[in-house]
């Protein structure tokens, strides 16, 4: 009997549950209802009078403020972008900034949207087939954000014009190149160098399709991107060594992919090839893209330009696919061991803990001087064992020295290397010592 009363004491109690979870429910979605109805009013009343406050530019840009902070946006808001070029790469790269909360933007842009590129642009639509880019980007985006300045210029970027272009509304933070007419694109790098205005460059996507393969890093320590290629030539003959940041992909060509379509040999020979370009010089070969492409490289550029202007820690490693050289820079260790003498030649660091200690560790660079060419590894304090945390990557000169100096010559560490090196390898050791647990 007893029983029989607790169950049903059980069934009322889990009743009264049921029908009060239910209650607080639907006072829940009561409230987001008219919390949503509000919200509403004030959009639509903001639209109406043009008058935007300070509340609802925060709350739309509420989980940036939680990333990058009350000091970060504040940042971010006071700087002024200029975007050369409006296709794939470039109207990724505005509408992102411009929706991540930048509030004063230029894109420059002489072309037109045609259908074939509404297969990787942000915002185009079947409707703005034949309207200019920048005309196209500024409409959407003022429907997004309608408290942004958005100036569209649509011309051609030249040497001529670059002053106007570039300086007539003040100066800008930082000049974003998404051209992809190559005599243009390193006229305005070649400008914003000598300038010394910060810029970063889109190099090409076409033909591309592995994301994995996207690295962001100095044009100097581009791969297998013909267009980088051709830039860093000419931008050398013009005594631009390094300092442009680039955003490319290492992906290898394989002729199973994409690739670049030269004209066919009877357009060539009715003559007046030009005619089937935009303009003189400019491209007359319909390259292939997969549209995600594009938009990745505009989606990691705008990433890099909103962690860079507001301070967010970032600690980028360049080249981060160069597999090609961890083998090599594995035998390295092996070699340097047989040099200074070691009893047990036998490298106790697995190949594949190459990548991590290269990339995770140290970042791809020399703690020494920086550099992320000509990489080996070597062994550092010569009184502790070869392992992860006593190795570290060193170009080949510094590797000589090194071993000629401390792992053969006797000197210490303290002798051979200043305090702000010896301070940064400990603290790369540090470091992996304590990820090391997660490993």
């Amino acid at each position: 009997m007893g029983s029989i009363k607790d169950n049903w004491r059980l069934i009322a109690a889990t009743a009264l549950c049921t029908v009060a979870a239910t209650k607080c429910v639907d006072l829940a979605l009561k409230a987001r209802l008219e919390n949503d109805t509000k919200q509403k009013s004030r959009i639509t009343k903001a639209l109406e009078t043009h008058e935007y406050d300070d509340n609802l530019f925060r709350e739309q840009l509420a989980r940036n403020y939680a990333f990058l902070g009350e000091e970060g946006m504040e940042k971010l808001k006071q700087q002024y972008f200029v975007v050369v070029g409006a296709g794939g790469v470039g109207s990724w790269v505005v509408t992102m900034l411009v929706r991540s909360g930048c509030q004063r933007i230029r894109i420059i842009d002489f072309d037109q949207v045609s259908l074939s590129s509404l297969n990787r642009h942000s915002c185009a639509q079947l409707s703005d087939v034949g309207t200019p880019k920048v005309d196209c980007l500024k409409r959407h985006l003022l429907k997004i954000a309608p408290w942004c300045q958005i100036e569209a210029i649509n011309e051609l970027w030249d040497k001529e014009n670059a002053e106007r272009l570039l300086f007539d509304a003040g100066e800008p933070t930082m000049v974003v190149d998404c051209i992809d007419n190559i005599d243009t694109k390193v006229g305005l790098l070649e400008f914003a160098y000598k300038r010394k205005i910060e810029v970063i460059s889109s190099m090409g996507a076409s033909t591309k399709s592995d994301p994995t393969r996207i690295n962001v890093g100095d044009l100097t320590t581009t791969e297998e991107d013909p267009l980088a290629r051709s830039v860093r030539r000419r931008l050398k003959k013009r005594g631009i060594v390094k300092g442009i940041p680039v955003v490319f992909s290492a992906e290898k060509p394989d002729p199973r992919k994409a690739r670049l379509l030269p004209l066919p040999d009877e357009e060539y020979e009715k003559g007046q090839v030009d005619e089937l370009s935009a303009m003189r010089d400019f491209r007359v070969r319909i390259l292939p893209v997969l549209g995600t492409m594009p938009g990745i490289f505009g989606l990691t550029i705008a990433t890099w330009i909103l962690t860079k202007v507001s301070g967010y820690p970032m600690d980028p490693i360049e080249g981060k696919n160069r597999v090609k050289i961890y083998d090599g820079i594995y035998h390295s260790l092996a070699g340097q061991m047989t040099r200074i003498g070691m009893p047990d030649q036998r490298v106790p660091i697995a190949v594949k803990e190459v990548s991590y200690i290269v990339e995770e560790v140290f970042r791809g660079k020399s703690p020494v001087s920086g550099y992320s060419t000509r990489l080996t590894l070597s062994k550092w304090d010569p009184n502790k064992p070869v392992t992860i945390q006593n190795v570290v990557i060193l170009t080949k000169e510094e590797q000589k020295e090194h071993e000629d100096n401390v792992l053969n010559g006797g000197k210490s560490l303290e002798d051979v290397y200043s305090k702000d090196i010896l301070d940064l390898v400990a603290k790369r050791f540090k470091e992996e010592e304590y990820y090391s647990q997660y490993r």
